[in-house]
Order: C-alpha cells, then sequence, then structure tokens
C-alpha cells in the first residue's frame, strides 16, 4: 500500500509574521489530518468534510496573510493573491470528486496538495519577505 508522509512545518518557513507562520503550522495540520484519514480508509464524508475545512481554512490564512501585503503596499499582490484562488478553487473541485467517489481522495492528491503548499511558501511567500523587511526598515527610519 502506498504511504505519504505527514508535513511538517520547519523553521526554514517562516515569512517573519508569527501570525503567518501559525497559520502555516495549522495548514500542515490539516493536511495531516487529511492524510490520516486516507491512511485509516475513513468514509466519503469525513474525508470530503476534511477537504472543505481545508479550503475554508486556507480562505482565512490567505486573507490574511493578503491583508498583511497589501497593507505594506507589495507590489507583486495580485499574482500572489492569483496563486491563492487557483488553491481555493481545486479544493472545491477535489471536495465535490470526493463526495462523489471517496477514492478520488488518492495519495497523489494529497501529495500535489502537500507539495503546492510548500512549493508556494518556498517561492512566493518567502519572496515577499526581504519587501516587508525593507517597507519595515524605511518606516523605522522616520520615526
Amino acid at each position: 500500500m502506498e504511504k505519504l508522509d505527514k508535513i511538517e512545518w520547519d523553521e526554514k518557513l517562516s515569512v517573519d509574521i508569527p501570525e503567518i507562520d501559525e497559520l502555516q503550522k495549522k495548514m500542515f495540520a490539516l493536511l495531516n489530518v487529511l492524510i490520516d484519514l486516507k491512511l485509516k480508509n475513513k468514509d466519503a464524508k469525513e474525508c470530503s468534510n476534511m477537504v472543505a475545512e481545508i479550503n475554508e481554512y486556507s480562505r482565512y490564512f490567505f486573507s490574511k496573510e493578503e491583508e498583511y501585503l497589501r497593507k505594506a503596499g507589495y507590489p507583486e499582490i495580485d499574482t500572489h493573491a492569483k496563486e491563492h484562488r487557483k488553491f481555493i478553487k481545486n479544493t472545491i473541485s477535489l471536495r465535490r470528486q470526493v463526495t462523489e467517489d471517496k477514492d478520488n481522495l488518492n495519495y497523489e492528491v494529497i501529495r500535489q496538495m502537500r507539495n503546492w503548499l510548500v512549493d508556494h511558501i518556498i517561492t512566493s511567500d518567502l519572496m515577499y519577505v526581504p519587501f516587508l523587511r525593507t517597507t519595515a526598515y524605511l518606516k523605522d527610519l522616520k520615526k
């Protein structure tokens, strides 16, 4: 039987915003619950509900992150938000598919979700960290 390792948050993924780091950790925990549900061969309703929870939480998480970026005047906010919307759209579609047939939730689908999250943090989120640091530094200079 195929197995999927759980996802672990690492300090290297920190964006230097404690609230966002905590939201990342919670997202990882939710994906780990989904892995557990698949491993325990839970029914379609439980799996579908977990995908829905991941979707709802990702909306909250992403909106908080986007709020920080908008306040800071991050120039790539629209592109960044578009990536978030794509993930949300994919989880909505996945929930529908899992409701129809729980076998639509397989390890490859979960792996893709997990990999998307980690890749997004590494390639997109960590790109805004220098901008936010510079912005904070410049604000401190004006004080």
